[in-house]
This record gives structure tokens, sequence and C-alpha cells, in this order.
């Protein structure tokens, strides 16, 4: 194909090799963001918005009731777990980010490069079931929502959870920046309502305090809980959905630019993290104060023992007043609809990575939001709100997320500390030794915790079951064969070498983009993940 003087990416074949100059989609310059070429400050603006998407599943319906959870039972006890898990998850979260701005593909897509078919669509499998997880407690507490303000039922509130999510990715056709405005005004509102929450509910600032910087685990349970909180913040799918956002920026293609992205990414992801840390300690904060008030009637204390979304908008109803209720509600909507849009983005990019899937916009839309949306309508229509509780608390709530979402994490995070630490994929970019070191001792920690506790769940749950001996016997084989697997797939992640290179790093260097076949190389942002979730205005230029 001759080179037409317009850049344009390169896409590479499964096996790693760079194919022909052929444009992954045809260059346009109308819904680009495009950095500047120069060393600035006022160019964090141009990085500003991926965070806010990003930062949605810290703050969506399931995180809100395992927060609900812990203020009810340990008040603040556990607030140091969200402080620590903010703090792992801004640094992983950066690890996602750099890994898409250095080597332009997401982690999905370096996923499918590197591994063999096998492995590749088992991690693909893995990280659906993740995103289902989280998708269900997202349409569910978007339909509670919905119910709570203005009496509609349940299920069809998830129907028209679904419908809304694809009618407001259709802002993407004004622009990219008009819906991550749009997010970033719903986490926003969230946090203003929460905000209001606490001058309702006036914590004591000195317990909260307390809470946040001195590490406990007192009473019954609250190991376990803890272990939810973190299950709840470090989720497997943002670090497919980080690494694909940051594509759609055109950022200078040099050693500096490329390292300005890295470090304003960074900036942009903890002003945004740090925003939803504030609103998941209010959820804490309001939770423990209202929980633990000494004027509860006994029907309100028999809520807080087992305290979820639709319980917790009456409580507030009942303890600090309707307005209370209100506010709870257009949080709930608001997470709830802005983590169902962010949820669909995850999944469009895991399947466009891992399967190369070349489908219509609004039939990738349709699917991913059907995998999510079928359970929750079906559920709610037998079941009622009654049915819905019981589903979004099997999907999200405390033990039972952590398990799925602890289940997940490693087969997310391992590729993630093993590309960015590798100079077969990062170059000079790759994580530092220290980095590294850090990362690795991070994510060690996170996956030994998991893997203690779902061990440690399998067998209460074999010790407590009341089958007969013979089935718990075949259950115990079965059980500890699977994790056995399990392990060594693990292993096997960890030990395996990085063996495909990525060849957009030979941009880094000076006086390269004049060589045969780099200038094709030089298109950033994605095209195709700038108007992934939109149906197509434009004809693609033909390929051949």
């Amino acid at each position: 194909m001759a080179n037409s003087g317009q850049p344009q990416f390169i896409t590479s074949t499964g096996g790693g090799n760079l194919s022909s100059n052929v444009p992954l989609i045809e260059n346009s310059e109308n819904d680009q963001i495009i950095v500047p070429d120069k060393k600035s400050w006022k160019n964090l603006f141009a990085y500003m918005g991926p965070g806010f998407l990003v930062s949605i599943a810290y703050i969506d319906p399931g995180n809100f009731e395992t927060d609900l959870q812990a203020g009810a039972e340990y008040k603040y006890g556990l607030l140091w777990v969200i402080l620590v898990a903010s703090c792992a998850a801004l640094i992983i979260q950066s690890l996602a980010a750099n890994l898409g701005v250095v080597t332009g593909k997401h982690l999905a897509e370096h996923c499918k490069i590197e591994y063999p078919k096998v492995p590749n669509f088992i991690l693909w499998v893995l990280a659906e079931i993740a995103i289902v997880a989280c998708d269900i407690p997202e349409v569910i507490g978007t339909a509670f929502a919905l119910n709570m303000l203005f009496k509609i039922p349940i299920w069809i509130g998830v129907l028209l959870t679904g419908f809304s999510t694809l009618v407001l990715l259709a802002l993407q056709r004004y622009g990219v920046r008009k819906l991550e405005l749009f997010i970033a005004l719903l986490v926003l509102t969230i946090a203003a309502c929460f905000f209001v929450e606490l001058g309702y509910a006036k914590p004591d600032p000195k317990e909260v305090l307390s809470g946040l910087f001195v590490p406990q685990l007192k009473g019954h349970g609250a190991a376990g809980l803890a272990i939810s909180l973190l299950g709840a913040m470090v989720m497997p799918h943002n670090l497919f959905l980080h690494s694909a956002l940051v594509l759609s920026r055109k950022i200078p293609r040099s050693v500096t630019g490329i390292k300005e992205a890295c470090r304003f990414y960074m900036i942009e992801s903890g002003f945004a993290l740090a925003i939803a840390f504030f609103i998941n300690v209010s959820v804490i904060a309001v939770s423990g104060a209202v929980c633990n008030s000494s004027n509860l009637s006994p029907d309100d204390q028999s809520s807080c023992k087992d305290l979820d979304l639709n319980e917790a908008s009456f409580l507030l109803r009942n303890v600090l007043g309707s307005w209370s209720s209100k506010f709870f509600a257009i949080a709930l909507l608001a997470s709830g609809q802005s983590s169902t849009i962010t949820g669909t983005y995850a999944g469009q990019y895991v399947m466009q990575g891992f399967l190369d899937l070349r489908l219509k916009p609004w039939i990738r839309n349709f699917l991913t939001r059907c995998l999510a949306i079928v359970p929750s309508l079906i559920v709610a229509i037998v079941g009622g709100s009654s049915g819905a509780g019981e589903l979004i608390i099997i999907a999200s709530v405390g033990q039972n997320f952590a398990m799925i979402l602890s289940f997940e994490l490693p087969f997310a995070l391992i590729p993630l500390l093993k590309f960015t630490s590798s100079k077969t994929k990062m170059g000079q970019y790759a994580n530092s030794t220290m980095i590294s070191a850090i990362t690795w001792i991070i994510g060690a920690l996170i996956m030994g915790i998991n893997i203690y506790y779902l061990v440690t769940s399998f067998v209460k749950l074999l010790v407590h079951s009341k089958m007969p001996v013979v089935a718990i016997a075949f259950s115990s084989i079965a059980g500890f064969l699977g994790i056995s697997i399990y392990l060594a797939a693990i292993a096997y992640l960890v030990i395996r070498k990085n063996s495909n290179p990525t060849h957009l790093l030979a941009l880094t260097t000076q006086n390269t983009s004049n060589e045969p076949g780099n200038a094709s190389i030089d298109s950033l942002p994605r095209e195709d993940i700038v108007s992934m979730q939109l149906p197509q205005t434009r004809q693609m230029g033909d390929l051949d």
C-alpha cells in the first residue's frame, strides 16, 4: 500500500510479527484529542478523562453495598483497608495506563499476541466472568435507585438501565470529551450526595481518622469483610479498561512525550481515585454512624445486621429523614448508570482484544449488555425486588463478590506486571528494578491474601456442609484438584517468559520516523478505540 503521507496505525498478527502497512481503521483528525508537542503543565488537561471512567469501578453499587456492610458491622474500623487498597490501586492502574501509552496496544491485545490459543481463550473467559460479576450489581443497583425515586418496578428498571446505557454511549458521537465530561459530572454528583449524607449522619471525625490510620481487625468476620473491601477495590476488568482508554489521545511519540504522558496519566488517575476514595470513606462513615446510633428502633437494628442497598434507603429515611434517602438514591442512580457505561467499555475492549472481533459497534454494545441484563431481568421478573436483592448479594456483596474477583485477579494482574516489567514489551520504559520489586510485592500480597481466602472459604464450606460424607469426600478431591490446577495456571503465567516484542518502540528514538514502515506506526490515538462505542459515521477505507 502506498504511503499517502497520513500516519496510520500498524497492527500485529497473532504471532507478534508486524504485518504490511495496513491501517487498522481510516485515520481522521475530527475525533482525536491531540496533545501539544511541547512541555507544559497545561498538557495535563488534555489527559484528563480516562481516570474518571476508571474510578467509577471503585464506586459502583457493589462497592457501596460492601461499604455499607463494613460500616454497619465494624463502624469505622475497616476504613484503613480502603486507604491501603486505594494506594495499591493507583500504582496498579498507573501500570495499566503506561502499557497502553508506550506500546499503543491495550492489555487484552497483548495477551492475545503473547499467549497461545488455549491460555488466551481461558483468560478471555475469566475476564468476561469478572465483568459480568461486576455488571449485575450495577444493573440491579440502578434498577433499585429508579424504584426508590420513581416507584418503577425492578424488572422495568433493569430494561431501562440497559437501554439508557446504549443511549448515553451515543454521547461519544459528539466527541470523546463529551462522554468523559458526563462521567466526571456523575462522579462529582455521587461525591456531593454523600457529602450531604455526612452532614445528616454527623460521624465523629476523631473516630473516622483513627479508623483510617490505625489498622485493626476486631470482631468475628472482620478479616473476611476486609478482603471483600480489597476485592471490591482492585478489579480485574479495570486493568483492561484503563490500558485501552489511554489510547484515545494522540501523544508526541518521543521520549519526552511518552514520559510526560505516563506522568500526567498518573496524576489524573490519582485525582480521580482520590475522589473515589473519599466517596467510599463517606459511605462507610455514614453507615457506621447510623447503625451505631444509640436511638435505633428494633426494626432499624435488624436492618443494620443485614444491610443491602434496598434496606439502606429505608434505614436512612427512618433515621435521618426522607431527604437523606433521596440523596442516597440519586447517588446510587449516578453510580449504577455510570458504572454500566464503563462496564460496557470494558466488555467491548476485552472482546475486541482477546478475540479480535470486528463487529459493528451496536452489536458489540448489545452483546455486552445482554451478558448482565438477561440474568438480572430473569431474577427481577421471577423474584421481584426480593429476588433482585438476593442476586446482588450473590453477585456483589461481601465474601461472594470477593471470591469471584479474587479468583480472576491474578489472570489480569500477572500479565500486566509481566508486560510492564519486560524490556521486550516496554523497552526503556519498562519498570525499574525498584518499581518492579514494589509492584510485584503489592501484587503478591494481594494475590496471596486472595488465594488464602479462596482456600479457607472452600475448607469452611466443606466443614460446615450438611452433605453426606461420601459427597464431602468427592467434593474435597474435586475442589483441591481444581485449586491445584488454579495454582498451576498462576505459576504458568509467572514463569513464562515474554517472547513477542513491541514494534511501536522504534518511534521513541530520534530519526526513526523516516525509516521504511515506521511512518505508518505513528498514529495515536487508536481510532478503533475512540469510535468503538458508536455507530460508524464514515466508511472505512479500503484495506487492500
